[in-house]
């Protein structure tokens, strides 16, 4: 003969039943009036400065591009193959409409009539601080608006790098490349 088990998943299931005083705790809901604080509201304002995990920016250069309000000249973490091809992406994708594939400012944007943005190309952008890109991109300039809400800081970074990666490509001389290059670009000419 078979024993039964009692029903313990049955009894389990009638306490825990019970157990029903979560759904009915005192709380406020968001906007509730309160008679605890003097001001009459539940909702409270954060302690002044409070800065909300993971957003304390330390680091002047990285998040303002700025030391003691001078544009800085150099970026502030190294510059790496992934950051580049990053770079490279988010620039084709916010930047290349009105800049151009090549930054030369001839983007689709420009060819349906809206006005040419600077090329990359010109000696005032060459030479520019790092700062200044990051500034432009950030705040906005001009007929650009600020990208500070679109494109995270570290990719702010990433399209600036990539930037000095077009202005290289465009303006280099063959005192730029090694000499096994140069001498294999001598045997093509």
């Amino acid at each position: 003969m078979v024993k039964r088990q009692p029903a313990l998943p049955l009894v389990i299931l009638l306490a825990l039943s019970a157990c029903n005083d979560m759904d009915h705790q005192p709380k406020f809901k968001p906007l509730d009036p309160s008679a605890f604080f003097s001001d009459g509201r539940s909702a409270r304002s954060p302690v002044p400065d409070t800065v909300a995990r993971g957003e304390l920016r330390l680091d002047d250069s990285l998040y303002t591009g700025k030391v003691n309000g001078k544009e800085v000249e150099n970026f502030p973490f190294p510059i790496t193959a992934d950051i580049l091809a990053r770079g490279q992406e988010r620039y084709d994708i916010f930047c290349s409409v009105c800049h151009g594939r090549v930054g030369d400012g001839q983007g689709m944007i420009v060819k349906r009539g809206f006005p040419m943005p600077p090329s990359y190309h010109i000696d005032r952008l060459r030479q520019a601080p790092v700062g200044h890109f990051f500034d432009v991109i950030t705040n906005g300039y001009s007929r650009m608006y600020s990208y500070a809400e679109r494109i995270p800081v570290k990719d702010r970074w990433a399209i600036i790098a990539y930037i000095r990666a077009l202005q290289l490509s465009q303006n280099a001389s063959l005192s730029n490349l090694p000499a096994k290059d140069r001498d294999e670009l001598e045997k093509i000419r």
